[in-house]
Formats: structure tokens, C-alpha cells, sequence
């Protein structure tokens, strides 16, 4: 079953109220929560990261930022923080090393990422070929695809991906309608996120962000909200 990870986040950055809007969907049956590490102070994300791991959910962190001094930075934050997955960033070789002997699950990029919000670029087969190697790495568990931010055929870029990489694939970025969703559920990825098009109310329910994200699960096949 294809995974829905709801993200905390709007234009690639961590919006200022998620702890309140967090509490909107814990009745929901989300098993996946996360945030990017631009958009609110270490301390804010450590105790949102507490919230969500004591729901019984898994915590995940997105590197979206641009220079690799502050990935880097981010990425022991994410230590910090205490996040069961880290996903993005491009500098995997230094990813590893401080992610060695942690149990975090990393998912970096694969392809030519630039810009914020982030952008893929590149070709099909160089990007697969991308998420064959960095899946081949000790330490790398699976991939954050920029799917619906790649500038090429989007469905045929996915399917590559999916079946050039070891371990799961995160779709990413600009998943915006029940179409999508299921092109991605088709194709086979292990899951996908979805933020600021709930906060834009794309989807049914709007502006209920539970409700949206009721949705979403429903889409999937996903049980009933929690008593």
C-alpha cells in the first residue's frame, strides 16, 4: 500500500503554526508526519518531533536548504530533533558520515536539484542511474524523488526511478490532486507527501485541513479517523 506522509510545511518551509495544526489531525489515522528544516527554531521542531512520536507516528524531516554548510547543519539537527527519517538533501557522502551508527532511515535526492522551492532537472536515465548508486550505499534506505517538480514526463521519470532503486520511494513535491495520487499509487512508489496543497485546500473538505487529510487517506483505502 502506497503511504501518505502529511508534511507541516508550505513553499518548502515548515509553517509557524504546525504544532497547532498538528493537533487538528491527531484524531486521523496518518502514520506518517514531517517538516522541513527551514521555517521554525530547533527547539519548536524537537518538542512538534515529541508530539508526533508519542501519537505512535513516525517523524520525518526534509532538507530542502541550498547551501551545504546548512544541510549539513540540519541534518545534526535532525539528531537532535530526534526524526525516524531524513529525507532530501544532496551531499550524501557527508549525510553518511553523520548519520553513521543512527537508526534514522535517510532518503536523499536523486538528480540535479536546484532552487527553493526545489526543482529536479536532468535526464530520465541520469536520474535513474542516480537512484540505482545511491541506493547501492550502506546507509542510504531509499529516495526523496522530486516527482511533480521535474520538468520532463513525470510518470515515466517515476516508474524509472522506482524500478532502478533498492528500498522506497517518496514522491515529493507538488502532489496536488486525487489524479496524482493515483498515478503514484499505480506506478508503485512506497509513498508520497503532500503539504502545501492542503493548506491551499485543493482537496475535499477544504479549508479543513483534517478533513483534507481524511481525503487523502480515503483515496488509499486508509480506515476510519481514531475514537
Amino acid at each position: 500500500m502506497t503511504e501518505f506522509i502529511f508534511m507541516l510545511t508550505h513553499d518548502d518551509r515548515t509553517v509557524p503554526n504546525a504544532r497547532a495544526v498538528y493537533d487538528e489531525v491527531r484524531s486521523t489515522e496518518l502514520r506518517y508526519v514531517g517538516f522541513k528544516d527551514i521555517g521554525l527554531p530547533i527547539a519548536e521542531l524537537r518538542e512538534l518531533a515529541a508530539a508526533i512520536r508519542s501519537d505512535g507516528r513516525e517523524v520525518m524531516l526534509e532538507v530542502v536548504s541550498e547551501d551545504k554548510g546548512d544541510e549539513l547543519r540540519s541534518i545534526r539537527a535532525a539528531l537532535e530533533i530526534g526524526v525516524d527519517w531524513l529525507l532530501g538533501g544532496t551531499h550524501p557522502d557527508e549525510a553518511l558520515e553523520i548519520l553513521a551508527g543512527t537508526a534514522v532511515r535517510y532518503c536523499p535526492f536523486p538528480g540535479r536539484v536546484i532552487g527553493h522551492p526545489s526543482l529536479l532537472r536532468g535526464t530520465i536515465e541520469e536520474i535513474a542511474a542516480a537512484a540505482a548508486e545511491l541506493t547501492s550505499r550502506p546507509g542510504v534506505h531509499g529516495l526523496d524523488l522530486l516527482a511533480y517538480r521535474y520538468d520532463g514526463d513525470v510518470e515515466a521519470l517515476t516508474t524509472a526511478v522506482n524500478a532502478r532503486a533498492t528500498g522506497p520511494v517518496i514522491a515529493a513535491g507538488s502532489v496536488d490532486s486525487l489524479e496524482r495520487i493515483a498515478a503514484l499509487a499505480r506506478i508503485g512508489v512506497w509513498g508520497f507527501t503532500i503539504g502545501g496543497a492542503i493548506f491551499d485546500g485543493r482537496f475535499a473538505g477544504a479549508p479543513s485541513v483534517a478533513a483534507q487529510v481524511q481525503t487523502v487517506l480515503a483515496a488509499l483505502g486508509q480506515d476510519p479517523p481514531r475514537d
